[in-house]
């Protein structure tokens, strides 16, 4: 093989390379950091995506009985998936009609054990190019609460997403190939998670 066609060959897999190395470490930072988050971390203002919030149980032999997201200002969520077995979710809003701004979503009634994140999807468009940052709110079957209000360098951080106006450049078809797989990966983990509790809740019947 010619030098020229070895560096035509290694060229051709850039993207491939970029791609499966992003993805690698979009995985290894949602198992290694135990705290509250909501992703992908950056998406497109004006566009309709599906996030996911996820809620890590960290108590020794406690689980998470209610999760409370604070929408903030601007980040426009449409419509939810469908809670995981046993939870239970309470919207509230301000205006009505096709005015009608989501601002608070309370889960109720789940029992996520430790080690184990308690997952919520739903589908939202950010209104403009910023910086957003929500507040949760965790309590556990002791009725201790957390909130996950804090800087990024705190115990309990407040999740953040970044809405930009553009991807940039030809990296723009990478970064969206990386959300959308985000996104489909969080909607089958959620599913999974349903098909699995709907397993044990039959067998226990």
């Amino acid at each position: 093989m010619s030098i020229d066609m070895f560096k035509r060959r290694r060229a051709r897999r850039g993207p491939a390379v970029i791609l499966i190395v992003t993805l690698g470490a979009l995985a290894l930072a949602a198992t290694a950091g135990a705290h509250a988050r909501v992703s992908p971390a950056v998406s497109l203002s004006g566009k309709l995506q599906l996030y996911s919030l996820a809620v890590p149980t960290e108590k020794d032999g406690l689980t998470t009985t209610k999760v409370v997201l604070t929408v903030p200002s601007g980040f426009g969520i449409d419509s939810f998936v469908p809670p995981p077995l046993g939870w239970t979710q309470q919207v509230q809003q301000s205006g009505s009609g096709q005015n009608a701004v989501i601002t608070r979503a309370t889960w109720t009634g789940g029992k996520t054990p430790t080690g184990q994140d308690s997952l919520f999807q739903f589908l939202a468009q950010p209104s403009s190019a910023k910086t957003y940052t929500f507040q949760v709110q965790q309590t556990y079957s002791d009725g201790s609460i957390v909130n996950w209000s804090g800087a990024e360098s705190s115990d309990a951080p407040a999740p953040t997403i970044e809405a930009k106006s553009s991807l940039g450049g030809g990296g723009a078809s990478v970064l969206t190939i990386i959300a959308l797989i985000v996104g489909v990966l969080g909607l089958a983990a959620g599913g999974l998670a349903l098909l699995s509790r709907g397993s044990r809740a039959r067998a226990l019947a």
